[in-house]
C-alpha cells in the first residue's frame, strides 16, 4: 500500500509505500495527480521515502506500476528516492534511461534535504 501527502501549491507528490504495492494505489494516485497534471502540465516533483521496497502484491500491481510510470514520467520534472534501501539506491543510476525526469537519492534522514531539492525545479538546460 502506498501512502501518498500531495503539496499541491508545489506541484510535489510524497509517496510513502508501508506494504506491497497494488493495483488499486496506482488507480487512486492517478485520480489525485492526473487533474493536476491537466491543469498545471506537469508536477515540480516526486518524493519516495521508504525504509526499505516493500515488493508488489501481484502481476497485476507491477504491470500497474510500470504504466503508471509510462503515462506520467514525461509529466514529472524531479524524483527525489529517499532512502537507505539497496534496492531503491540504485533507482537514480537505472531511471535515467527510462525516465525523463531528473532523478536522485537521498539517505532516509535527509528528508527535508529532498524536499528542498524539489523545490528549486528542474536544472536548467
Amino acid at each position: 500500500m502506498i501512502k501518498f501527502e500531495f503539496m499541491r501549491d508545489q506541484g510535489i507528490l510524497i509517496l510513502s509505500p508501508d506494504g506491497p504495492l497494488e493495483k488499486a494505489d496506482f488507480e487512486r494516485l492517478a485520480g489525485e495527480v492526473d487533474p493536476f497534471i491537466a491543469a498545471n502540465g506537469k508536477l515540480n516533483g516526486v518524493m519516495l521515502v521508504a525504509k526499505a521496497f516493500p515488493g508488489w502484491g501481484n502481476l497485476d500491481a507491477f504491470v500497474s506500476h510500470l504504466r503508471f510510470v509510462r503515462d506520467h514520467h514525461e509529466k514529472v520534472a524531479r524524483v527525489a528516492a529517499v532512502t537507505d534501501s539497496g534496492f531503491i539506491k540504485v533507482m537514480p543510476l537505472l531511471a535515467q534511461h527510462f525516465v525523463a525526469a531528473e532523478v536522485r537519492q537521498f539517505p532516509f534522514d535527509q528528508r527535508a534535504e529532498a524536499l528542498a531539492w524539489l523545490e528549486e525545479g528542474p536544472t536548467a538546460e
